[in-house]
């Protein structure tokens, strides 16, 4: 990924300013940590979405899985499905057809009874995503789940990673892991 993009730099600036907060907090791993990345605040902000969009494609391509090579993305909600709206929408921006999928936690008791909701992922490649990431436990149920409906899980994408061990766990499940951001940028 290249550290000199402007687009880039401003999403570290934005993240640091609109996500980051410091004091101690028990992380949905069940560690605990001196800080907090709320990605929420970053990856539904009218200027932030757009950049974590374009920044995260140009990554994904730029670590040879462009358009030509994924057919969609998509993660466990909630943390995933903003990320996977901007890649969408930043993919359709450039005329390129990336689209994107939901995990449920559970699959519905009713209607079509999905845990995989959007388009079909049945033999496509599709990329899992994470807004930010710990240990990997969301992206790593979330690729079970891709693969259980049909999908191709080629990589795994997260727009921070806090440096605790995700991408090894992630890396010995079959799957390059691939991240925009560190923890250490942000803080």
């Amino acid at each position: 990924m290249k550290n000199n993009d402007p687009q880039r730099q401003r999403l570290i600036e934005l993240v640091r300013e609109l996500a980051v907060i410091e004091g101690e907090v028990t992380l949905a791993s069940g560690l605990v940590s001196d800080h907090y990345v709320d990605m929420r605040r970053a990856t539904l902000h009218h200027e932030a979405a757009p950049l974590i969009g374009h920044v995260m494609l140009d990554m994904l391509e730029e670590s040879g899985f462009g358009p030509d090579e994924i057919d969609a993305v998509g993660g466990l909600t909630m943390g995933a499905d903003p990320v996977a709206a901007a890649i969408l929408h930043a993919a359709a921006s450039r005329g390129l057809a990336v689209d994107a999928f939901v995990v449920r936690k559970a699959a519905k008791g009713h209607g079509m009874q999905r845990r995989v909701e959007g388009p079909e992922i049945a033999g496509r490649r599709v990329v899992i995503l994470e807004d930010t990431s710990t240990t990997g436990g969301s992206p790593l149920e979330a690729l079970e789940a891709a693969r259980e409906a049909g999908a191709e899980p080629v990589a795994v994408a997260v727009v921070v990673d806090r440096n605790t061990g995700a991408k090894e766990r992630i890396e010995a499940a079959g799957v390059p892991y691939f991240a925009a951001l560190s923890i250490d940028e942000l803080r």
